[in-house]
């Protein structure tokens, strides 16, 4: 089983500027990887692989000196991100490859192998670096597979380590009607559950909005690239970093809790990028963050051996009655609660919803009524 273990590492002042070198190169390559692609398919029509890019490496070195200071492999995994983003981008369709910029504050790079982690006495030793002190905060053990530094919008500097730990993915537990949940996301309600449970949306950016527009109004009267521009930029960043940690943090424990407590999840498909299309919800639509919830889920319950279902995006969980099936084709957005005039039911307009969820998804799997 792959693992991801994420650390904060403390950089001494040269090992910045080593990391800084690494971030450039490596942004370097893979632009000029993708300038190479892009105009190999305008005059030929074909693509060029990362193998003979890799080829091209030796060449650009001699061409530019600085770029023999830096990790080989990790120049050679700038080429493998590209690769990975076109991939993305023809399967996926996640959007074409960009080129980078060095203005962007998020930077990574990646060293295959040839670097030593030591646990007990918290450093990790890097090619071309050395040692640089990491805080591991939990144990792991297994292969250690690709590593990758990167440092986010508020400057901190952190180690993602990808291990195999040996251990097979579990098999799939068998689930039926009695042990599968359906869950209803929402904006008032971050989620309710078909057993009529709901959990608030705790509107991290919402509640940090009045601080932020402080710090916003801070930046704004600064001289643009001056000391004290880039010390407000910073200050910004960081509380935009806290509301992301609260929201990841709330999204873990209550993606973990469902995965835990059930055998199987149900949940609706949800193109969240058109959603956001709508101006007027669209700043709480991405601050309560669907897509990161839906990612937990899945990937937990993958790692645990549960199952989770989905269903289409265009069936109308809300507008039926949960109860006898009525289609109640006038209910807005504006309504909460309705009864139904075929059964006389009372609902709640998210729980009916999220009853449905699972009704539909269990009857995709012919598990109604076991």
């Amino acid at each position: 089983m792959l693992i991801a273990y994420k650390f904060r590492m403390y950089p001494k002042k040269y090992q910045i500027e080593k990391f800084e070198q690494h971030f450039g190169a490596c942004r370097f390559v893979y632009n000029f990887a993708l300038e190479i692609k892009i105009k190999s398919y305008e005059t030929d029509g074909k693509s060029v692989s990362r193998f003979v890019l890799n080829k091209m490496l030796p060449e650009l070195k001699q061409e530019n000196e600085w770029l023999k200071e830096v990790n080989s492999q990790s120049l050679q995994g700038a080429t493998l991100h590209l690769d990975n983003a076109f991939t993305r981008f023809f399967r996926e369709k996640k959007g074409f490859p960009k080129f980078k910029s060095r203005k962007n504050p998020v930077q990574s790079f990646s060293v295959p192998q040839g670097y030593f982690v030591n646990l007990d006495r918290n450093f990790v030793k890097l090619p071309k670096i050395g040692v640089v002190k990491t805080i591991f905060h939990r144990q792991f053990n297994g292969d250690l597979k690709t590593a990758t530094v990167s440092r986010n919008n508020a400057g901190k500097y952190f180690i993602s380590i990808l291990v195999d730990d040996g251990i097979e993915y579990p098999k799939t537990k068998i689930f039926n009607a009695s042990t599968t949940i359906g869950l209803d996301v929402g904006i008032k309600d971050f989620v309710v559950t078909s057993e009529g449970r709901k959990y608030d949306n705790p509107k991290f950016l919402k509640n940090s909005e009045t601080r932020l527009k402080v710090l916003q109004r801070r930046l704004s009267r600064k001289k643009k690239g001056s000391s004290n521009f880039k010390k407000a930029k910073l200050q910004l960043a960081k509380k935009h970093e806290k509301v992301s940690n609260q929201r990841n943090d709330f999204q873990h424990k209550i993606s973990f809790r469902f995965v835990s407590e059930n055998q199987a999840i149900a949940v609706e498909t949800l193109k969240v990028e058109n959603l956001l299309k709508n101006h007027k919800l669209a700043k709480s639509i991405s601050d309560v963050g669907w897509s990161a919830f839906f990612e937990k889920l899945k990937y937990k319950a993958e790692r645990y051996g549960k199952t989770i279902l989905q269903i289409g995006q265009f069936e109308p969980s809300t507008k039926i009655c949960s109860n006898c099936g009525y289609y109640n084709s006038e209910m807005t957005l504006s309504v909460r609660d309705w009864v139904c005039p075929d059964c006389g039911m009372h609902h709640d307009r998210d729980i009916n919803a999220a009853i449905n969820i699972r009704k539909f998804a269990l009857d995709r799997q012919n598990l109604i009524g076991i």
